[in-house]
């Protein structure tokens, strides 16, 4: 959630970084809500002022209030109390205006309305022809480790199935990212709940924007994580950050859950854009001035795991109007697929400045007595499975029909080749 001052006293700047996003909230409207807010307000103190006056004046001369006193003072309270139910409901709308207005970009962020701007940044590994390589979808089928047949009898389009070998690898992937993650790159695992209140989605900037995107219970009101990000996020809720705690750096793995409305029409095949996924995900509080430094060791951190395990990969930066709702910023890591012929994001490192944490009203205290301030919050993906476990079978394609498995993750799979 952007600040109310900031929206209030620097309204031209406001509009014009949200119009780099192709953007036109209504600023106007926050304007002339905040303006009738204060005008209650004001309102509403002067009455009470007058009511109180009234009071200590009678309370001094130790007499009973006058009819007439006693007539103003009932109708002084009976108005305080309909400006009061009037600026609810400013404040209510007030509130839903700011909830749907997106993170205003940094002025390091690029700019340009749509992917078409976004640039690359750097090449890591390069991308090297294989001719043995086939689309995961047909390698997984010949390898008997994916079946798309059996996901769509359970559950129906976009779900999938791994077995045997895949399951393995599967499985030892996610091990080994959480393992490098917590004991070399200093975070801290966290299993989170899957279901969380909507106050939790509101939070992290899913809810009310994605609300057609999201899974919900209607019995519980509960909404399912389309990321591990909504529940790391919300682990400081409405608490103040004690002194010299921050940087704190969680690590999840979680099944992710999405309707993908907004892939309609998109290259579905395979397992590379589905409705369930696991995902290993980074989340970070920092203080804001160290804020830009993080982003950049974590895109580190993702492009020295794709390294780690032989993946042709890049970084691109994302330009203004791409940028995800909650992002300020962002650098998208790509793994190349040569089954495939395409690149795949295979994790999105955004800062998101500190509009997570006002939503959430996540505070820190810099120092004893020192007043609280809102932390700036990151993520990133480390890395998405689907995407990570196509990358790995296609590039890692023989010609005999075999694939060679990553050698960080034989020990985690107990295998180095399928079959």
């Amino acid at each position: 959630m952007l600040s109310l001052e900031q929206i209030v006293n620097e309204t031209g700047a406001v509009r014009a970084a949200l119009l780099r996003r192709g953007e036109q909230p209504p600023i106007d409207e926050v304007i002339k809500l905040d303006t009738r807010r204060r005008r209650l307000i004001r309102e509403a103190e002067t009455l009470r002022a007058r009511r109180n006056k009234v009071s200590s004046a009678i309370g001094r001369e130790k007499r009973p209030p006058t009819a007439s006193e006693t007539a103003d003072m009932r109708a002084d309270g009976q108005r305080i109390k309909a400006i009061e139910a009037d600026l609810d409901r400013v404040q209510e709308s007030l509130n839903q205006i700011l909830l749907a207005i997106p993170n205003l970009p940094l002025e390091s962020t690029p700019d340009g309305l749509d992917e078409s701007a976004n640039t690359v940044a750097r090449v890591g590994r390069e991308a090297r022809p294989n001719d043995a390589a086939k689309p995961h979808w047909d390698l997984g089928q010949e390898l008997g480790i994916i079946d798309m047949e059996a996901g769509a009898r359970i559950s129906g389009a976009r779900f999938y199935v791994l077995k045997g070998k895949g399951a393995r690898l599967h499985r030892a992937l996610a091990n080994w990212l959480l393992d490098t993650l917590t004991s070399e790159f200093g975070y801290t695992e966290i299993a989170p709940p899957l279901l969380v209140r909507a106050d939790t989605m509101t939070g992290s900037g899913n809810l009310p924007k994605f609300r057609d995107n999201l899974y919900r219970d209607d019995e519980t009101g509960l909404w399912l994580v389309p990321t591990a990000e909504v529940a790391l996020n919300a682990l400081h809720q409405g608490q103040i950050i004690e002194p010299h705690l921050l940087p704190l750096k969680y690590v999840a793995c979680t099944p992710c859950f999405r309707k993908e409305h907004t892939a309609a029409g998109r290259d579905v095949r395979g397992i590379k854009r589905v409705h369930q996924f696991d995902k290993v995900e980074m989340f970070r509080f920092v203080q804001p001035e160290t804020s830009e430094e993080a982003l950049k060791e974590m895109v580190e951190q993702a492009t020295t795991l794709c390294d780690r395990l032989g993946l042709p990969h890049r970084v691109v930066e994302l330009c203004a109007g791409d940028l995800g709702f909650q992002s300020a910023k962002t650098y998208d890591v790509e793994v190349w697929a040569p089954g495939c012929k395409e690149w795949l994001e295979i994790s999105s490192v955004s800062t998101c400045t500190d509009f997570q944490s006002r939503r959430n009203n996540t505070r820190y205290r810099p120092e004893r007595g020192a007043r609280t301030r809102f932390p700036h919050t990151l993520n990133g993906s480390a890395l998405g499975m689907p995407r990570l476990l196509i990358a790995v079978l296609e590039n890692g394609a023989q010609p005999d029909g075999t694939v060679d498995i990553p050698e960080p993750i034989r020990p985690y799979a107990g295998f180095e080749r399928i079959p």
